[in-house]
């Protein structure tokens, strides 16, 4: 049935793209000491504008790719206190931003929790 498609709305979406910001986080904290690594991030409310935009279809290989646009979101990290190796990556703010995602990681779960019981009382006619 065409109604049970899309649930869960944008939260789906919101979920998968703060796990994908977590690891990519964590990702800059294993790297701190790598020669040359660049900080790496995402812009989340540009990335989730665009994905509930619309769903746009590639209908002709002259068309533009979507995952190219998504990879176009992808920002580089310029670092106030650079490091002798070229190294962006600032550990002191990764972690900051790494907990600040993770609760929002926690909010946008407990908002999907939360839907998932409102559908299952309903179904059970509560």
């Amino acid at each position: 049935m065409q109604i049970y498609n899309n649930i869960f709305g944008p939260t789906e979406q919101a979920l998968d793209l703060r796990s994908k910001r977590l690891s990519m986080i964590s990702s800059n904290i294993a790297n701190s000491d790598v020669k040359g690594y660049k900080a790496q991030d995402m812009d989340f409310k540009k990335i989730m504008a665009e994905q509930t935009s619309s769903d746009m279809q590639r209908t002709s290989p002259l068309h533009m790719d979507a995952t190219a646009k998504r990879k176009a979101n992808l920002v580089y990290r310029v670092p106030i206190n650079p490091m002798q190796n070229d190294n962006s990556v600032e550990v002191n703010y990764e972690q900051a931003q790494f907990g600040k995602e993770a609760t929002r990681y926690s909010a946008t779960l407990q908002f999907l929790e939360n839907r998932v019981g409102g559908i299952r009382r309903s179904l059970r006619g509560e």
